[in-house]
Parts: structure tokens; C-alpha cells; sequence
């Protein structure tokens, strides 16, 4: 039985756990505002432009994100690690940012021919060289974000994201009405990241000049180095598919593939990466702790699952009409591609719970490691399932996440001190809930047979969720106590 799961005692003392929590409501609480206006505004704009113009955007994407993990993000957060990090250790820190960032602009734009090159779209060149603009915010964003999570200061960041969302936001509804097309994409989040930029700078006080001699700040190099690492790793595993699907398939297709990743992501890229942040500042606090730290990674798997798998699993079996509701007519045939995704998805979200708690115990090599299997693995799986089409593609996600968790927990779990029982144990309702949720919503459409979408979408979350709640309080009342006790709390 379900019920079986142990209750988990309290993570923290009291005094952490206040800012644990209240750390939680700001940088989650902002963010869910924050992509409330964000969604809304991409999704009025993604009526406005073609998959094309998407498809563009995603195989540019794959460079930004290629360099930013060279960013130097890794060395701020060494400043969070480190909390007795000196003044000069800070501006050695934001020296690196500087000078890693002023490369990378220059590596891609002058790189950025022969990538247009390899997708055979000329019209990627100009949108790297414009892009390469972006790398100018990130020393100011990335430091100031460092200062205050090291405080525990969620708040000021969470004004700051609310108030660059918005602003991203208004830039993107106003390139698209003024017929911009693809640049739309481009200015909106230009415009994001400057405002972020300069609100963090503000809000961190972080105003200090860069310097470029690294001696004294070894260990924050060394740290900072392996994250990069495991990030350069994670981005062989994460973007594999959409450099095949650039080679292979041309940008009406990639962009459909890419916006049926953007739908079943939502969750996983925006609700847990401000979690993960948290969690991040509150392991690290919690290091000389490991008893602390497996009984609050627990907790946070078992709450967050319970939250992700009904979203994704429900993706899955009411694509046909969120895509026609949230997207338009234009956009049907990412349909099969949500389904397929949403299925994979709930094991890909586990597996991202598992850095912070093993990063802030000071092994990232151990999240390097266990990233490479999946930079072997995944694009292998990509490169045979993109020989059977788009679908193939997305299909082999389903193949290849649950290996990959496997391996990862495997990998992680003893870092972190908690079992493999204890792990399986805390996710098992969720999933278990979760199936029985989707094979029960697919009997039901097909008993009732074809509606309109908004009819065929409100009866989907009717069904779904009076089944999945009704399973948890027939077998899993802790589970659902634990949401009670997060909420109140």
C-alpha cells in the first residue's frame, strides 16, 4: 500500500526553516506571478508568428546555451558555498564573469557563419551576432544574484525577476504587433536580461570594480570549474535532440518540436529551477548536517512530485485540446509530440531535484559524472529515434529518461545519505496516483467520444483530478498531508 511511506520528520531547525519557507514563497511567488505575464504574453505571440520563425530562435538557442555554460555561473555560485568569502575574493569572482563573458560574446559572433552553416539557414548568423549582446548582463546578474542568496534574500530577487518579466513581456507583445517577426524573439529577451541586470545590481548593491588576478580564490575557481563542467555535460544531454533535429529536419518542424518542449517543460523550466535555487542556499547552510539534508531532499521529491506528475501525465492525455486551446489551429501537429513528451517528462523533472542537494555537500564532480552517462546516452537514443521522423524523436525520450534516473539516483543517493527505499518510497504516490489518473481520463474520452476542446479540456481536469485525489486519499493521506502542512507553512 501507498500509505506505507514513512512521515518524514522536520527538515531544519525552526530558524532555517523560517527562511527556508519564506525564501520559498518570494522567489516562487514571484516567479509563478512573474510567468503568469510571461505565458500569457508568449502565448497571444505564438499566434502572431509562424513555427518557422520558432524553429530559427531554437537552433540559436542551442549555441546560447552551449556558452552559457561557460558563463561563469558556477564561480558565483562558489560565492554562496563559501559564505567567509572576502571583498577582494567578490571582485575576483566578478572579474572572471567579466572576462569569461566578454569571450564568449566574441567566440559566437565570430562563430556564428559556420553554425549557419551547419543548420543550412543563413538567417541564424545575424541572430547570433545580435545575440551576442546578451553576454553583457550576465557578470551584473550573476553577482548580484550571488550576494543575496548567500543572505537568504529571495525577496528583492523576486521583485527584480517580477519586474524584468514584465518588462520582457510588454517587449515581446510590442515587437510582434509591430511585425518584427522572428526579432521579436530576440528583443524580448534582451530586454529581460538588462532590466534583471541592473535590478540585481541595485537590489545586491553589488556596485564594485572587477579584478582579474585569480590568486587567493582557488577553491572558489576549483568549485566553480567542476560545476561548469557538469554543466558543459547537461548541455550535451539537454540539447542533443535539437541539434539532430536542426541538421535533419528543417525550421516548420524544429519549431513544432521545439514548442512541444516548451509546453511540457513549463514545469520543469519554471516552477523547480526557483526551488532549486532555494534549495541550493538552504543545503549549503545545512552541509555539516547530512541527516538534515536527506530527510529535506525526501520531503522536497516526495511534495514536488506529487505536484508534477499529474501536470505532466495530464499534458499527455489532453494534448489535443491544450494545444488547440493554448496555441491555435496552426499548431495541431505538435499535438503527438505533447503526448509523447508528457509521458517522459515526470522522470526528467526528478532527476534535476538531485543537483543542489549534491552540489551544496561540495561533490559537483558527482553531478558531472553521473551527467556524462546522459551526454552518452541521450544522444545516442536522439540519433536513432530521429531516423523514424519528428515522433521518433520525441519518442525516445521515453526510452531514455527512466535510464538516466535510474543511473542518476544511483549515482547521487548515497552522496545525499538516503536509501533507495526511502527514495522510491517518497515518489511512489505520485506516480502511482498519476497512472491510474491518465488511464482513467483516456477511458472517459473515449466512452464520451469527440467534444470541443474547452468542453474536452474541462472534462480531462474534472475527471483527473477527482481520480488522482481520490486515489491519494484512499491510499496515500500522508502525501496529501504533506501539501496540507507545505501550504499552511
Amino acid at each position: 500500500m501507498m500509505d506505507a511511506t514513512p512521515e518524514l520528520p522536520p527538515v531544519a531547525p525552526e530558524s532555517l526553516g523560517k527562511q527556508v519557507r519564506r525564501a520559498v514563497l518570494w522567489r516562487s511567488g514571484s516567479q509563478i506571478a512573474g510567468q503568469i505575464v510571461s505565458w500569457a504574453s508568449t502565448f497571444l505571440v505564438i499566434r502572431m508568428l509562424t513555427p518557422a520563425d520558432y524553429g530559427l530562435v531554437a537552433m540559436t538557442g542551442v549555441v546560447l546555451l552551449l556558452l552559457s555554460m561557460l558563463n561563469g555561473h558556477g564561480f558565483a555560485n562558489a560565492l554562496v558555498r563559501h559564505p567567509d568569502a572576502s571583498p577582494r575574493q567578490q571582485r575576483q569572482v566578478f572579474g572572471m564573469l567579466v572576462l569569461l563573458n566578454a569571450l564568449l560574446a566574441m567566440a559566437q559572433f565570430v562563430a556564428a557563419p559556420w553554425i549557419a552553416d551547419y543548420y543550412g539557414e543563413p538567417r541564424v548568423a545575424d541572430l547570433l551576432r545580435v545575440q551576442a549582446l546578451l553576454y553583457i548582463a550576465t557578470p551584473f546578474s550573476s553577482l548580484g544574484y550571488a550576494l543575496l542568496a548567500r543572505r537568504m534574500d529571495f525577496r528583492r530577487q523576486a521583485q527584480v525577476n517580477l519586474v524584468a518579466s514584465l518588462a520582457g513581456a510588454v517587449a515581446a507583445i510590442v515587437g510582434a504587433y509591430r511585425g518584427l517577426g522572428v526579432w521579436t524573439l530576440v528583443l524580448a529577451p534582451a530586454v529581460l536580461f538588462a532590466v534583471r541586470a541592473i535590478g540585481l545590481t541595485i537590489a545586491a548593491r553589488s556596485w564594485m570594480l572587477p579584478v582579474f588576478d585569480v590568486r587567493g580564490a582557488g577553491h572558489l575557481v576549483r568549485y566553480g570549474g567542476a560545476v561548469a563542467g557538469a554543466s558543459l555535460l547537461g548541455f550535451v544531454q539537454s540539447q542533443a535532440d535539437v541539434v539532430i533535429a536542426g541538421r535533419w529536419f528543417d525550421a516548420h518542424a524544429v519549431g513544432i518540436y521545439t514548442t512541444a518542449l516548451f509546453l511540457t517543460q513549463i514545469f520543469t523550466n519554471k516552477v523547480v529551477p526557483p526551488l532549486n535555487d532555494v534549495a541550493f542556499s538552504a543545503y549549503a547552510r545545512m552541509q555539516h548536517d547530512p541527516a538534515a539534508i536527506a530527510t529535506g531532499f525526501a520531503r522536497s521529491v516526495r511534495v514536488v512530485m506529487l505536484v508534477a506528475v499529474p501536470f505532466f501525465l495530464g499534458l499527455a492525455v489532453a494534448a489535443d485540446p491544450v494545444v488547440a486551446i493554448a496555441l491555435g489551429p496552426r499548431w495541431r501537429e505538435a499535438a503527438p509530440l505533447v503526448t509523447l513528451l508528457g509521458i517522459a517528462m515526470p522522470f526528467m523533472a526528478l532527476q534535476t531535484l538531485f543537483a543542489p542537494a549534491v552540489d551544496a555537500m561540495g561533490r559537483p564532480g558527482t553531478t558531472a559524472r553521473t551527467t556524462a552517462y546522459g551526454a552518452i546516452l541521450l544522444p545516442i537514443g536522439f540519433l536513432i529515434g530521429g531516423r523514424y521522423g519528428i515522433e521518433g524523436l520525441a519518442a525516445a525520450w521515453i526510452v531514455l529518461h527512466p535510464v538516466l534516473l535510474a543511473i542518476v539516483a544511483r549515482r547521487a543517493l548515497p552522496v545525499i545519505g538516503l536509501s533507495g527505499r526511502a527514495f522510491v518510497a517518497a515518489v511512489a504516490p505520485a506516480f502511482a496516483a498519476g497512472a491510474v489518473m491518465a488511464v482513467a481520463v483516456v477511458l472517459v474520452q473515449r466512452a464520451v467520444g469527440p467534444l470541443p476542446s474547452v468542453a474536452a479540456l474541462m472534462l480531462a481536469i474534472g475527471v483527473g483530478a477527482t481520480v488522482y485525489f481520490g486515489v491519494l486519499m484512499l491510499f496515500a493521506r500522508s502525501a496529501l498531508r504533506d501539501i496540507g502542512v507545505m501550504l499552511r507553512r
